[in-house]
């Protein structure tokens, strides 16, 4: 009986996918679409570009990106624009080097020299007393 139940939920499950289907004028068309639902981050999700999310506000946003490249026949910048106006330099992977992105891009390195200075300090520390 368990196994009947877990064979039930497990063939269930693809059923409920969302599956987008566009289809475009032309393969350009399709594949500016591809490469910004790929470059473009969900605002909602954590990490996440539009393709990987099925947050509403991604399938949204997915769907006016397609609009916009079919319809409108916008390029790659109109598009990246649009949304940077709408949301901001954090629907971006790689945000644009900025004063207000200073620290989102110089963290990294910082966290990783502070760590380095950390266990430099830490081991010369450890071999004094271990002189002494």
């Amino acid at each position: 009986m368990r196994a009947l139940i877990l064979m039930f939920f497990l063939f269930s499950l693809p059923s409920h996918a969302v599956i987008e289907t566009y289809h475009f004028s032309n393969e350009q068309q399709r594949a500016l679409y591809d490469e910004l639902v790929r470059e473009l981050r969900c605002v909602v999700c954590q990490n996440q570009n539009l393709i990987d999310s099925n947050a509403p506000l991604a399938q949204d946003l997915r769907q006016q990106i397609y609009q916009m490249v079919q319809h409108e026949q916008a390029d790659k910048e109109t598009v990246i624009k649009f949304m940077t106006q709408r949301y901001g330099d954090f629907v971006l992977y790689k945000p644009p080097l900025q004063p207000n992105t200073v620290l989102l891009w110089f963290a990294p390195l910082l966290m990783l020299l502070l760590g380095v200075v950390m266990v430099v300090r830490f081991v010369r520390q450890t071999q004094k007393v271990s002189h002494d």
